[in-house]
């Protein structure tokens, strides 16, 4: 369903959208082995701007393990879809937890100039339907509500590429765990975490797309959470290791309030910055990136999950006794770029393999076989890597062009 190009002035965009946020917030419900999850709407809102892309608005390169998408009320015509992914994805595939749970989730889209359809829509690791929503939004509806923050939290600029507004990626860097006292040194982390990013390629030559700006979210106590230290301190996101039993898994449970300090700066991507020495962090695919601020591999993790984050690259690792073999099913080709299972390994690298620009290496996505990397190392396997491999450079090239250019 390819909609005209646009045009130089906005096009579709214009046509289609105002320049302003529809936000909406909705709560995710099942049992890993219970019946289908439910996705619940807890929230619409609006609020001044837009940053999201204007661009490529109804096609995505990425599938992700769910999607977002507008449709036109009176013609079924898709306007703009988003991919992403969920911990809640990650909590289903886990045997350790018999209770049902919730998780909280937030969907950032254009404000339209009339009647759509919105459906949230996940899928599950055999890309079957595993729940959906769809909901009308009507622009002129009086119980969408105008969201209050309008003030930003204070905040600066680490980075302002030289593209114009409109074909900027904005990016948020959160302070988890930081008290109001400790905000100098947020702010050295901050620009640590940036520049390890925007020196690595191809971040590196396409800087000019990017804005990247600390918002100094204040928490009531210092640290995050360590289970396994019995640590659990008060703070601005709820952080917390030991994410389905492991110790270094680092997730951050309060969505909505992730998304309220990031409101007033039209930020569509985020990094927090936990204040902990505790090595770990976690990614996820259009959610969030998350890194433990004062360890030493900082900078190295920060990119590595960010791979995750921004441009749905997949682990390289792998564990010999495929301890986490159920994540990917080897009968099916992974969404993720980086990785295949060489079932339809023409959608992936083959062309880069055929002339010589990259390899095939088996071991991959948790598993030592079923699954192959491109590269003997890269970024998304080890910290000591130089950088990302080629696939995964490529990759993130076109996550890039997708939303910033026609």
């Amino acid at each position: 369903m390819l909609l005209s190009a646009p045009d130089a002035e906005g096009g579709d965009f214009t046509r289609d959208f105002r320049d302003s946020t529809l936000r909406i917030d909705y709560v995710l419900a099942g049992a890993p082995q219970g019946s289908r999850p439910v996705l619940a709407i807890s929230g619409i809102s609006r609020y001044r701007g837009w940053g999201g892309r204007r661009v490529n608005l109804d096609t995505t390169p990425l599938a992700g393990n769910a999607d977002v998408t507008i449709t036109d009320a009176s013609s079924g015509d898709t306007l703009y879809i988003c991919p992403f992914s969920t911990l809640f994805h990650e909590w289903l595939a886990t045997a350790e937890p018999a209770a049902p749970a919730a998780m909280e989730g937030t969907a950032l889209l254009p404000m339209p100039r009339r009647a759509v359809n919105v459906c949230i829509s996940l899928r599950d690791k055999y890309r079957r339907p595993l729940t959906s929503t769809t909901i009308s939004v009507d622009p002129t509806d009086i119980m969408i509500a105008d969201h209050t923050a309008d003030v930003p939290l204070p905040h600066k600029y680490i980075y302002r590429g030289e593209n114009p507004d409109s074909a900027k990626i904005r990016v948020a860097v959160l302070a988890e765990g930081f008290t109001a006292s400790e905000m100098p040194q947020f702010d050295e982390y901050a620009r640590r975490a940036v520049d390890a990013i925007l020196e690595h390629s191809p971040f590196a030559e396409r800087a000019e797309s990017f804005d990247f700006i600390a918002v100094e979210t204040v928490s009531p106590d210092s640290g995050v959470a360590v289970p396994q230290a019995g640590e659990w301190p008060h703070t601005a996101f709820g952080s917390h290791f030991n994410t389905f039993g492991s110790e270094r898994y680092l997730t951050s449970p309060r969505i909505h309030a992730i998304y309220d300090a990031i409101a007033p700066l039209k930020a569509q991507h985020i990094i927090i910055l936990a204040n902990t020495a505790t090595y770990g962090g976690g990614g996820i695919f259009n959610f969030y990136t998350i890194t433990a601020a004062a360890n030493e591999l900082m900078p190295q993790v920060t990119v590595h999950e960010f791979g995750h984050s921004f441009a749905g690259l997949a682990d390289e690792y792998f564990y010999a006794d495929d301890l986490m073999d159920n994540t990917y099913p080897t009968d099916i080709e992974p969404w993720e770029p980086n990785i295949t299972t060489q079932t339809d390994f023409g959608s992936k690298w083959q062309s880069l393999v055929d002339e010589g620009r990259a390899g095939l290496i088996e071991g991959g996505g948790y598993r030592a076989t079923g699954i192959w990397r491109s590269a003997d190392n890269c970024r998304m396997r080890t910290n000591t890597s130089g950088g990302f491999c080629t696939v995964c450079r490529n990759a993130i090239e076109r996550v890039i062009d997708w939303q910033t250019r026609p």
